[in-house]
């Protein structure tokens, strides 16, 4: 059974080619949107809170804030509708997942960049 999971990620999910990107981060993500028969790109960027799963399953966490108001978005590694992902920071933190972030405001907010 697990032979044949595999076989069908392999054949038909294509895979994209990101940057290595993981908690902490500062992100730009390009996705698109279908409005009726339209299409546009809208981008959303913010810092990536935490990566989640494994293969064609695999998820990733941005959130942003919008004024004074947190926004979180969840976006699938392989969903077709991305477009590409620009790494804008290396945040330098200690943990995978930054769940503490949400709770943090002002200065206290800062990840520290980190160097090459």
């Amino acid at each position: 059974m697990e032979n044949l999971v595999q076989y069908v990620e392999n054949k038909f999910v294509e895979k994209k080619d990101f940057p290595d990107f993981s908690a902490g981060d500062t992100i730009t993500v390009y996705y698109e949107i279908k409005e009726g028969e339209k299409t546009r790109t809208q981008f959303f960027k913010g810092v990536v809170i935490q990566r989640r799963g494994s293969g064609i399953t695999e998820t990733f966490t941005i959130r942003k804030m919008s004024g004074t108001v947190g926004v979180e978005r969840v976006f699938p590694i392989n969903m077709p509708a991305l477009q590409k992902v620009e790494i804008n920071k290396r945040g330098k933190v200690r943990r995978s997942r930054i769940f503490y972030f949400r709770n943090l405001t002002g200065k206290k907010a800062r990840i520290k960049e980190e160097r090459n």
